[in-house]
């Protein structure tokens, strides 16, 4: 088994920045080879909002649109409520399921 690709997030990831991250985000997700598993690293979030969150949602959407898979690690506690408050923390855990891919 390959190790997969870690993708730091910012510091920052809330409607602010959202735009612009998504499309950073996006960017290193093409880079990567098709099939690739892609870690996001969330160690360094430290401000972020339901925008952020969304912003997390699309790259899993545009990985897998591309063959590839994306979940979240090292989530700070307040986000990891956040998205299970928003009902999605199970669609960017490691084990998400194949059937939540329209997320």
């Amino acid at each position: 088994m390959t190790t997969p690709h870690r993708i730091a997030l910012p510091p920052q990831l809330d409607t602010g920045c959202a735009t612009a991250q998504l499309a950073r985000l996006c960017q290193a997700l093409d880079a990567l080879p098709a099939g690739s598993a892609c870690v996001l690293d969330a160690a360094q979030v430290q401000q972020f909002d339901s925008a952020g969150l969304a912003v997390l949602l699309a790259c899993r959407r545009h990985a897998l649109a591309s063959g590839k898979t994306v979940h979240v690690a090292q989530w700070p506690d307040k986000l990891h409520a956040l998205a299970q408050v928003y009902g999605v923390a199970a669609w960017l855990a490691p084990e998400a399921p194949a059937l939540a891919q329209s997320a």
